[in-house]
């Protein structure tokens, strides 16, 4: 089971309580871990001031942070007063991805809480979206929030990689089984299993493993083993027949109308770092990012 006791909030930059800052409390409260709260916060207009009058724009950003700092530490206080420790931090810093990465190096969280960004389609054909980059850069488990119907996850739905016959019943899915197993223990969420077959999933190397053509007692095979992975891990977790699934079909596309339909609050998946021609394929994870009906939690293997 996941050790969560450090929970990390990486907060916007507006002076408002957004879903991921309820989330991020709910959860460090329900886990009984801390909470870390920053805030990168930078006004362009003041750094440019800055170029011709440095004493002035250090005193204005000062007293602007200030400000932020106020506003987070009343939020902070109201979360001390039900019991949870918590502390915040606000800087002056664009929130980018290095800016991200070194921040988290140096506080070493266990989990990392932040506010799904969605950037429109065409928008992300000539820009890198921040959540896109974290997903592929950050190595601590990832919490996207989309909305806080509940300020716990209720329902959660746990997506199985089982096209890599060598990991069936450890590695990366028990990663994500472990997760969902903490949740369910200290949140009382009721957890889902899903696997999704496509028969067309390439593997690491770039070739094809499965496809239509394959040899029909060769996949049967392939899926029998699959088949018996996938009641082995939902035994190992006492997660419910009825609440197992395994259909067919491109795993994002799946996995995203199957959440939808069954009004999930959280999907908790995988994530591997690709390099070479992979990297530009992309995962599930990076698909279901910006059309995901729900929340995302995403977790990689461990080293």
């Amino acid at each position: 089971m996941s050790t969560l006791q450090r929970v990390l909030l990486i907060a916007p930059t507006a002076l408002s309580r957004s879903p991921a800052f309820d989330r991020a409390s709910a959860l460090a409260r329900a886990l009984g871990a801390s909470l870390h709260i920053v805030a990168f916060d930078f006004v362009e207009v003041l750094e440019v001031a800055g170029l011709f009058d440095h004493q002035a724009m250090a005193q204005a950003r000062e007293g602007y942070l200030q400000v932020h700092r106020h506003w987070l530490e009343q939020q902070a206080r109201f979360e001390r007063a039900h019991g949870l420790q918590v502390s915040t931090e606000v800087l002056w810093a664009k929130a980018r991805l290095q800016e991200i990465l070194d921040y988290v190096s140096d506080y070493h969280p266990d989990l990392v809480v932040k506010d799904a960004q969605p950037v429109p389609t065409l928008r992300r054909i000539f820009y890198q979206p921040l959540d896109w980059l974290l997903l592929r850069e950050l190595r601590q488990p990832l919490h996207l929030v989309t909305d806080c119907r509940h300020p716990l996850p209720l329902k959660v739905l746990a997506a199985l990689d089982l096209s890599h016959l060598e990991y069936l019943t450890q590695g990366l899915n028990q990663r994500i089984l472990e997760m969902c197993a903490t949740l369910a223990k200290h949140c009382g969420a009721r957890v889902h299993l899903l696997n999704v077959v496509d028969w067309a999933t390439e593997n690491a190397t770039g070739l094809p493993i499965y496809s239509p053509d394959t040899n029909i007692s060769l996949r049967d095979a392939v899926n029998d083993a699959q088949q018996e992975a996938f009641e082995t891990l939902a035994e190992r977790y006492a997660i419910a027949p009825e609440h197992c699934y395994r259909l067919e079909g491109v795993p994002h596309q799946v996995i995203a109308r199957f959440a939808a339909d069954n009004d999930f609050d959280l999907m908790v998946l995988g994530r591997v770092h690709r390099r070479g021609l992979q990297r530009f394929i992309g995962s599930s994870a990076e698909q279901l990012l910006y059309h995901t009906p729900c929340s995302l939690m995403l977790v990689e293997p461990q080293e």
